[in-house]
C-alpha cells in the first residue's frame, strides 16, 4: 500500500512540475484526466474507501480516467477492486463508463453507468449515476471536486432503492 501511495504522489508531483501553459484551460480538448473519488461500499465503486467496525474491514481502490473530446466535455472510464475480511466481504471488481461536462470550465456535471461483479453473488449492482459539483483548482492542472451524486438502481433484483451520496474527487489534468 505504501508503494501505491508513493507512486501516486510521484505522478502528481511530476505532472505538476511539468505542466505547461499553452494558453488553454485544464478542460481543453485533447486533455487527459485522472480522477480518484471517495466511494460507497454498497454501489460497487471506482472510488477509494476503507472502513472498519468490530474487527471487520472493507476496502476499495479505484480510479477513473478520461479524455476531453471537446472543450469541457470528457468521456470517462474507471475500474476499482475491493474486498474485506475473509468472512465479511467477497472480492468486488467495479467498472464505470460515462461522460463529464464542465459548465464554464468550473462546475462538473456527469452521467455514467456503474456496475460491479461480486464474487459468488447471485445478483450484481448496476447503477445510473447523475452528479454535479464544483471544481476548486488548487493548481493549473489539479482540482478538488466536492459534489453530490444520485445513483438510480438499474437492477431491481439487487435493490430497487436509489442512493444519494456526497463525494470528494481529486482530479489531475494532463
Amino acid at each position: 500500500m505504501k508503494k501505491l501511495f508513493f507512486a501516486a504522489l510521484a505522478v502528481f508531483t511530476f505532472a505538476n512540475i511539468n505542466a505547461q501553459d499553452e494558453g488553454g484551460s485544464a478542460t481543453s480538448e485533447g486533455t487527459l484526466l485522472i480522477e480518484a473519488n471517495t466511494g460507497n461500499a454498497m454501489l460497487g465503486t471506482t472510488g477509494v474507501y476503507f472502513t472498519s467496525s468490530d474487527g471487520e474491514s472493507t476496502y476499495n481502490i479505484g480510479f477513473d480516467g478520461g479524455y476531453f473530446i471537446m472543450d469541457d466535455l470528457a468521456i470517462k472510464a474507471g475500474l476499482g477492486y475491493g474486498g474485506g475480511s475473509e468472512d465479511f466481504v467477497a472480492s468486488v471488481l467495479s467498472y464505470r463508463l460515462g461522460a463529464k461536462y464542465y459548465v464554464n470550465s468550473q462546475f462538473p456535471i456527469g452521467i455514467d453507468v456503474t456496475g460491479a461483479s461480486i464474487e459468488d453473488a447471485d445478483q450484481n449492482p448496476l447503477w445510473l449515476g447523475l452528479q454535479g459539483g464544483y471544481a476548486w483548482f488548487v493548481a493549473d492542472n489539479v482540482a478538488i471536486e466536492p459534489g453530490l451524486r444520485y445513483n438510480l438502481s438499474l437492477n431491481e433484483d439487487f435493490t430497487d432503492e436509489g442512493v444519494l451520496q456526497f463525494n470528494i474527487g481529486f482530479t489531475l489534468f494532463l
